[in-house]
Formats: structure tokens, C-alpha cells, sequence
């Protein structure tokens, strides 16, 4: 009975790990779903926390759990997760997470994580146990996400510009500081949709582990789902705020049009990593965007040295967070 008893409170000790991981992660990603509407000036920063929160939280009622399933049975075999890999796996991913937080810099939560059960899974059993497919789509979009932002963000730029050439600037302006409410709730909704998921997809991973859920259930239990996205969204509120600035005026000066364009193309992006069941990042996808509405201005409205230094910190995130989680692999084996 002791034994048992033990085995559930670490197991609630690491569900309790996680969702603080999902605060963090809204916390971290907070600066993606505000910082162009708080640029912009169409919302003052305490009112942009607050509505980007509760468009993550509602975001529960708009997607399928095809994320959560990727992360939770889609990179991973079966039987080698247990409480010593999700330790690990959460441990390195907060750890990369505080590091780049404290230095401002705009890394990807997802990609932590991702590359904290990578590290993890690596230290128990090798990298045979991977499931290539699930880990090469997930990198891919690493790759696609900002692209396919850039794409779109610059696009739909060209297109209101030429709509809107006979227009006055002022009443551009005007009109999309209107128009950039419903981009934004759009890309807040985007983020709460594919974030949330990842730590569903980590819990729902530790339950099937510790016995508590059956590999063949189609959804984890309610608590979890309502539990990650109230906790993304009490993250949001709080706001990463260090890299606000990075993201909002360091890679380029927008205006209420641009911050438009890069949120919807954002969003977008989103919206269809989301439907195929691909954690993307959130960092990733808007910055690609927001670069793409610069580059239309001219190209050196861009500041590609902040732009070059953000995607060194991409590419390094899953190595330095799956290093650190292998780490914690071998350190849980003297907590517990």
C-alpha cells in the first residue's frame, strides 16, 4: 500500500509539474500574442494581457485533440515512458525556458518540450525508441511554421496595400486599429489551440504510463483538458514582458495594417498546424510573419541581425533542452 501511494503522489507531483509548465509556457509565449496589438498602441498592455487570455482559454471549445495525441502517443513508442522520462522531460524544458526568458530572448516552449522527452527517451533507451515520424514532422515545421508565416504575413500585406492604395493613410490607420482586434483574438485563439495541447499531450503520456489511463482511450480525462488551458491563459495574463519589445519593435516598427497582416497570417498558420495534429511554435510562426510584413516596406526595415539571433536561439532549443533533460533523467533517480 505504501509503495502505491508513493507512486501516486509522484504521479501527482508531475501532473501538478506540468501545468505549472503550461503557465510558464503562456507566460514565455505571452509577448506572441500581444506584442504587435501592444506595438500597434490598439491595446494598452494590462488590456492586451486579458484579451489574449481569454481567447486561449475558448480555444478549448474550437480544435480536436490531434496535437495532444501527436505529443502524448505520436513520438514516442509505447511502454518506455515512465515517471523518471516525463521528469526529465519537464525539468530540461523549464530549465532552456527560464534561461531564455531571463535573456529575453524569443525561444519556442513547444520545441522545449519537444526536445525535453527527446533527451529524456535518449538517456533511458536510445534514440530506437523515437517514432521518426512524429519527431521529422515536428522539426519540419520548424522550418515550415515561420516560412509559411512570412508567406502569408507578406501576402496578405501586398494584397491590403493594393486594396487600400486610394485610401488615405489615416483612415487605414483608423480602420485597422479596428481590424486588428479580430486579428489578434484569431492569433490568441491559434496559440491557446496548439499550446495547451502539448502539456495535455505530456500528462495524457504520464497517465497511460503509470496505469492510470489505457494506452487505447481516445481522450484524456476532462481535469486535464480544463486544467492546461486555464493555465496557458492565467500565463498569458501575467505576460512574458522581456520579450514584448523584442518582438513587437526590435525586428521592425509596425503599424496597426502590418500588426493585422502578421497576426492573421499567423494565425492561419496556426489554424493549420493545429488541424493536421503538428505542435508548432507559436514564437516561430509570428516572427516569420512579422518579418514577411517587413520585408514588403523594404527590406531593410528589418532588423536581421535581432531577426539572426532569434533563429540561433530555434536551433538550439531542442539540443540544449533534450541535453538538460537527459541530465534530470539521471538526477530523478536520486529524488525518487
Amino acid at each position: 500500500m505504501e509503495t502505491v501511494q508513493i507512486a501516486f503522489w509522484v504521479v501527482a507531483m508531475l501532473v501538478i509539474l506540468a501545468i505549472a509548465f503550461d503557465f510558464m509556457n503562456g507566460f514565455h509565449d505571452a509577448a506572441n500574442s500581444i506584442a504587435t496589438v501592444v506595438s500597434t498602441g490598439v491595446l494598452k498592455p494590462q488590456q492586451a494581457v486579458l484579451f489574449a487570455a481569454f481567447f486561449n482559454v475558448v480555444a478549448i471549445y474550437f480544435f480536436h485533440l490531434k496535437v495532444a495525441g501527436t505529443i502524448g502517443k505520436g513520438i514516442v513508442e509505447p511502454g518506455i515512458v515512465d515517471h523518471h522520462v516525463v521528469f526529465g522531460a519537464l525539468i530540461g524544458a523549464i530549465a532552456w525556458n527560464i534561461i531564455t526568458w531571463w535573456y529575453g530572448i524569443p525561444s519556442s516552449s513547444s520545441h522545449a518540450l519537444i526536445g525535453g522527452i527527446v533527451g529524456a527517451v535518449i538517456a533511458k533507451a536510445g534514440a530506437s525508441k523515437l517514432i521518426a515520424s512524429g519527431i521529422l514532422k515536428t522539426v519540419a515545421f520548424i522550418f515550415v511554421s515561420p516560412l509559411l508565416g512570412f508567406l502569408l504575413g507578406s501576402l496578405l500585406m501586398v494584397i491590403v496595400a493594393w486594396l487600400f492604395r486610394r485610401t488615405s493613410p489615416l483612415r487605414v490607420d483608423s480602420w485597422f486599429r479596428r481590424l486588428q482586434l479580430v486579428s489578434a483574438g484569431l492569433y490568441s485563439l491559434g496559440h491557446g489551440g496548439n499550446d495547451a495541447q502539448k502539456t495535455i499531450g505530456i500528462i495524457w503520456m504520464l497517465l497511460v504510463a503509470s496505469g492510470y489511463m489505457a494506452a487505447t482511450d481516445a481522450a484524456p480525462p476532462n481535469w486535464v483538458i480544463y486544467s492546461c488551458y486555464i493555465a496557458i491563459g492565467l500565463g498569458t495574463m501575467f505576460g512574458g514582458w522581456r520579450i514584448v519589445r523584442t518582438m513587437g519593435q526590435k525586428i521592425t516598427k509596425l503599424k496597426p495594417v502590418g500588426g493585422f497582416c502578421a497576426e492573421t497570417g499567423g494565425a492561419m498558420t496556426l489554424f493549420l498546424a493545429t488541424a493536421l495534429g503538428i505542435p508548432v511554435s507559436t514564437t516561430h510562426t509570428i516572427t516569420g510573419a512579422i518579418v514577411g510584413v517587413g520585408s514588403v516596406q523594404r527590406a531593410s526595415a528589418v532588423r536581421w541581425g535581432v531577426a539572426g539571433n532569434i533563429v540561433w536561439a530555434w536551433i538550439f532549443t531542442i539540443p540544449a533542452s533534450a541535453f538538460m533533460a537527459g541530465i534530470c533523467y539521471w538526477l530523478s533517480f536520486t529524488l525518487f
